[in-house]
């Protein structure tokens, strides 16, 4: 008789859903600050869009050191390009990137590459990558 098979990647989707239906609150949370934060460059509302956390293709991660599982997410375009990562630790500590790739737009001097948050647990800081732009 054939040994019964396991389905591993639906344990593992199953996991990483529920882990996510854990910090969606705060994933939303996350995903205002880095548009108040596009807002605070001076982007009009909704140029330049942030995906929806729940869009994100989510996977478990384990930290080899601590065994620990963290939850990563990715938001890629219609041609499969990453376009932001979200990583959710399980002390409550995260890190949410998302790509602006625009010329900022009160000051020419600088190029708004990304704008990223951080954080732990409902505490969030957000600030833009810059670099700089061609005058």
């Amino acid at each position: 008789m054939p040994k019964p098979k396991t389905d591993a990647a639906h344990g593992t989707a199953a996991a990483a859903q529920a882990r996510y239906d854990q910090i969606a609150p705060l994933a939303r949370q996350i995903r205002a600050a880095l548009r108040a934060e596009l807002n605070r460059l001076g982007f009009d509302l909704g140029s330049v869009p942030i995906g929806d956390p729940s869009a994100a293709d989510y996977r478990l991660d384990r930290d080899p050191a601590s065994g620990e599982h963290s939850l990563v997410g990715e938001w890629r375009d219609f041609q499969g390009q990453r376009q932001g990562k979200l990583v959710f630790h399980p002390d409550g500590s995260f890190y949410v990137e998302h790509d602006v790739i625009r010329t900022h737009p009160q000051d020419a001097r600088w190029f708004v590459e990304a704008v990223h948050a951080w954080g732990r647990d409902t505490e969030i800081r957000a600030e833009p990558r810059l670099l700089a732009g061609h005058e």
